[in-house]
């Protein structure tokens, strides 16, 4: 509706009138098209009455300037510009922003405001073992916006009698709740039906917030599998229409980077020949997507040397073994470069979590818990982690689980404006780090 009402408005700033020509109006369909698919791909559908405005502004921003470049990119191929207003694509796109994020915007501070005086609030009555309800209610205190407010609690440790669930169902029916929590961790699971059961003379709505405080989950949410009802515990977000985003999103931005790359790609090779015997890429095995092995293209930063028994050692501070050139290219990460290649090549992306050496994948995955869903995605040139500080050696269980939490963070709030975000940060800080040598 935004870009409707932003379409008609432009024209008739342009041009005076609102009746406007067919072909204007199959190019506001064709931008109201690519606004519901960007959105719904950048996740701007869901949950943005409680999102933090500046993401809602950055996600709905990133929206537009993209419908801008197709539409713009469009008209140049079609070779249609003398038939459309370039002015008046830019009112529409301008107008169609300010209406749609101020009218979220506004959604947004009413609904707050509302919910800060104790109105449009669900009263939510709470079922469980004691620990798990103090969990549960400090979430919903922590979460105002989202409207719940805390009816009632029944703690309920081991299976309930049928006196506990009389006791319960009548408990209910006082409080006025609307909605009822079973909080149970999952080896109480067995009682959900049971507790179910007892509320079936109640219209209340009845949620199943299992406990999984023990288990590292990854993007879990509720689906449909061969029409069975399934909680997902471990799944990648990065699917379907998401996975061709982030591959276009690699194809255009890893061609526009390795153009920009290749004359300093040129003079690094032929430096690094100049300054020291050996081949001018370094090549080696790493863990891609899936758990499927790839080579990975880097330039030599190192003297040729060849590991004892078979090992990877990771670089130190002051490794002997590393060239003169070698430690600039390092600091710097121009060593990576070639791994645009590895980019277009569909094995690896711009953004995801680094790659690791193989030894080093079978050293952590039974150190780290969760180590080895980082393959889940395409590893990448730059990642969350990089762009937090955590670069180079990993010297500590502890350093290595710090990137892998970042690492699965990332796989789990996936969106093209983060990545975006990522590619920004590296540029801004991520060349120079003390970290890397």
């Amino acid at each position: 509706m935004a870009i409707v009402g932003g379409g008609l408005l432009a024209y008739w700033l342009r041009f005076g009138s609102f009746d406007l020509h067919e072909r204007y109006w199959l190019a506001i369909a064709i931008m109201c098209l690519l606004v519901i698919l960007l959105n719904t791909v950048q996740g701007g559908y869901e949950r943005w009455r409680i999102s933090r405005i500046s993401s809602l502004l950055g996600k709905l921003c990133l929206v537009w300037l993209t419908v801008a470049i197709i539409a713009a990119s469009l008209i140049f191929f079609a070779h249609a510009a003398e038939r459309f207003s370039r002015l008046w694509i830019g009112f529409t796109l301008v107008i169609s922003f300010l209406v749609s994020g101020g009218s979220r915007v506004l959604a947004q501070v009413l609904l707050r405001s509302a919910r800060r005086r104790g109105w449009s609030q669900r009263p939510v009555f709470l079922v469980g073992p004691g620990e798990q309800i103090l969990r549960v209610a400090a979430g919903m205190r922590n979460s105002p916006a989202e409207g719940y407010a805390l009816a009632g609690i029944e703690r309920m440790s081991a299976p309930p009698e049928a006196g506990c669930l009389k006791r319960l169902a009548r408990r209910v029916e006082e409080s006025g709740a609307r909605e009822v929590w079973i909080c149970v961790p999952l080896e109480m699971g067995g009682v959900v039906r049971t507790i179910f059961y007892a509320l079936r003379y109640h219209t209340a709505e009845v949620r199943f917030v299992p406990d999984f405080k023990d288990m590292h989950l990854l993007n879990h949410r509720m689906s449909q599998v061969a029409g069975q009802l399934s909680i997902d515990l471990s799944v990648t977000p990065i699917d379907g229409v998401a996975r061709i985003v982030k591959r276009l999103e690699d194809l255009v931005l890893g061609s526009f980077f390795s153009l920009l790359a290749l004359p300093i790609c040129l003079i690094i090779a032929v430096a690094i020949k100049a300054t020291s015997p050996g081949p001018v890429l370094f090549k080696q095995y790493r863990t891609g997507a899936n758990g499927k092995l790839f080579k990975v293209y880097k330039f030599r930063s190192m003297a040729v040397h060849q590991e004892v028994g078979g090992c990877v050692t990771q670089a130190r501070k002051g490794d002997p073994r590393v060239t003169r050139l070698g430690a600039l290219l390092r600091r710097t990460s121009l060593d990576e470069l070639p791994q645009f290649y590895n980019v277009l090549q569909g094995r690896m992306a711009i953004v995801g979590p680094r790659p690791h050496a193989l030894a080093h994948n079978e050293h952590y995955k039974d150190l780290v818990e969760s180590y080895m869903k980082r393959h889940k995605v395409k590893p990448g040139i730059t990642g969350w982690a990089q762009v937090n500080g955590l670069r180079g050696e990993t010297d500590t269980v502890d350093k290595m689980e710090r990137r892998v939490q970042c690492d699965l963070w990332y796989i789990d709030n996936w969106s093209l404006w983060l990545d975006l975000r990522i590619i920004g940060l590296t540029i801004v800080k991520g060349f120079i780090n003390p970290n890397a040598y």
